[in-house]
Formats: C-alpha cells, sequence, structure tokens
C-alpha cells in the first residue's frame, strides 16, 4: 500500500504477449535504506515504471513478510482498514466470470474470486511479486494461477475480453497516467461488465503519513499532484502519483466507464493494528482508502 509523504529514512512501501514468468531475472540489487531521500518532484511514465518495477521486485519478500498474515493468502482485501470483498460484495456475482486483476501483486484477491468460482488471471508490473503468487501456490498446494506479467497501462489482452476487472491499491498510484490505466481497463472490458479498484482516499496527499496525532493536520495541498519520489544516490528508485477525488471521477467517465459506487470505509473496532500511517486513531477522523465501483456502458 502506499506512503505519499517524505520522512527519512522513509519505510519500504503495497503490472504484444507478456513475458514468460520462468523467464524473469531472478535475481535483484537492493538498495540501501541509508542512501535513500524522499521529497516531491516530476517524474515521467517511463521511469515511473522502471523504479515501481525494480522496488517491488526488491520488496516482494520483505513486503509478504510484514503484511501477509492480515492480507491473507486467498482474500481480497480492500484496504488497511480490514474490509474484505467478503464482507463487502462489491465485485458482484464471480461464478463463471473472467476475471482480471491489475497490480495483483502476490494475487491474493484473484484467489479469492478463484475460489468463488471466477476464472482468474493476475497481472502485475513485477517479476518479484508474480514470483511470490507461485510460491503461495505451491504452499497450499493449489493449482498456480494464469500470471501475466504486464504494465496496466499496456493490458496484453485483446478489446472486450473480461466480465471483471479489479484491483486493491495496485497499479492506480503507481502509474504516471492513470487516465490511460482507465482506459485500458475499460477497454478489456465486455459491455456490461464491472472495474472496482481501490487506492489511498484522496484526502491523505495533504497530511503527514503518521498514525499519530501529527498525522492528523494538513501540511501541503490536497491539490499539489507534483509526484510524491524517493531516489537512492540520485536515482529514482519510487514514485507515487497523486490525483485528486473530482480527477479519479473525470478519468473513469472519459474512459467510458459509469460510477455506480464509491466507498469510504469506516476504519472498524476490530482493526488494533496501524500500516504506516494508516491507524486507528486517524481512521476516527479521515478516510483512509477509496474504492470506486464502475461499469462499461
Amino acid at each position: 500500500m502506499t506512503r505519499p509523504v517524505p520522512s527519512p529514512p522513509p519505510e519500504h512501501h503495497h503490472q504484444g504477449a507478456a513475458p514468460a514468468l520462468d523467464a524473469l531475472p531472478q535475481e535483484v540489487v537492493a538498495v540501501s535504506t541509508d542512501a535513500l531521500a524522499a521529497g516531491f518532484h516530476e517524474v515521467d511514465a517511463t521511469s515511473t515504471v522502471q523504479a515501481n518495477r525494480q522496488w517491488w521486485d526488491i520488496e516482494a519478500e520483505s513486503y509478504y513478510q510484514e503484511h501477509g498474515e492480515f492480507l491473507g493468502d486467498a482474500e481480497l482485501v480492500w484496504g488497511p482498514e480490514g474490509w474484505t470483498e467478503r464482507e463487502l460484495g462489491l465485485l458482484g456475482e464471480l461464478q463463471d466470470t473472467l476475471s482480471l486483476e491489475v497490480g495483483a501483486g502476490a494475487a491474493q484477491g484473484s484467489r479469492y474470486v478463484r475460489s468463488q468460482g471466477a476464472r482468474a488471471i493476475a497481472s502485475d508490473i513485477s517479476g518479484g511479486m508474480l514470483g511470490k503468487s507461485r510460491q503461495i501456490d505451491a504452499d497450499l498446494g493449489q493449482p498456480p494461477l494464469p500470471l501475466v506479467l504486464a504494465d496496466g497501462c499496456a493490458l496484453p489482452f485483446a478489446d472486450e475480453t473480461f466480465d471483471l476487472v479489479f484491483s486493491a491499491y495496485g497499479a492506480v498510484p503507481f502509474v504516471a497516467d492513470s487516465a490511460l490505466l482507465m482506459r485500458e481497463c475499460a477497454r478489456v472490458l465486455r459491455p456490461g461488465g464491472r472495474f472496482v479498484f481501490s487506492t489511498t482516499h484522496p484526502i491523505r496527499w495533504a497530511f503527514p503519513d503518521s498514525p499519530g496525532p501529527d498525522g492528523l493536520t494538513a501540511t501541503m495541498s490536497y491539490f499539489n499532484r507534483t509526484p510524491y519520489v524517493e531516489t537512492a544516490d540520485g536515482e529514482l528508485v519510487y514514485a507515487e502519483h497523486h490525483r485528486t477525488l473530482g480527477d479519479r471521477v473525470r478519468e473513469i467517465i472519459a474512459a467510458g466507464l459509469r460510477l455506480v459506487d464509491l466507498v469510504e470505509p469506516e476504519w472498524p473496532e476490530r482493526t488494533t493494528s496501524s500500516w504506516g500511517g494508516w491507524s486507528p486513531l486517524r481512521g476516527q477522523s479521515i478516510p483512509g482508502t477509496a474504492i470506486f465501483v464502475c461499469t462499461r456502458e
């Protein structure tokens, strides 16, 4: 999940034919957290893709070790509040649908929809994260999910292929052109299909990423769309892009989608743990997650 604030040293952060997973590089070079610097400046789409692919390749194992128990191996958790698809039912009927998870990470969400009768395909920009998915399937003794190494802004699928496209804190904030991502997701949806995605609630951009009282005071403009970046020895290693709530709605409509619901889940009493800047204290006052439920006309 995401961390839109500079705080030295920053905490680690949660996509033609696609390359076969077996052909992916097996080693990545770790970035020393001692060398990281954080701030805000413009970065282009290509640099964003390269940095975030490497970041998630490096972070795949540690991210799973830190958050795997919370996420579950075969659940679709919509955000740090802990609400699941099993509880919210935002995807609609899953039996016999063909689904695509974009920014799937270790594909926990795809494993869940498969358990509900869907035919699931999981895609992510990171081979490291997809490799973790293969390991989870093996550990569970389940058939391996179909996995596709792909940028969410260039999905390697034909038009009108899927009944459902979804993403839980994946891809949307990690691409420079989220309007293009919306168009791609709409393109691969069949008419009447559903696109559901969750991401950091846009209002959080204005607040420090702190779980305590200092995270309740806005310190920057909500309307500042300059990307949050992390660099190591001057090289970009992580980038996150902000859009306002209005931006998101306009992107959805421009892609030919209809917004049918916008869910701002409240923090439940049962979730007593914090996840980076998401915490029970902050959850009592401001939303942390926005879930957009869309259909293709």
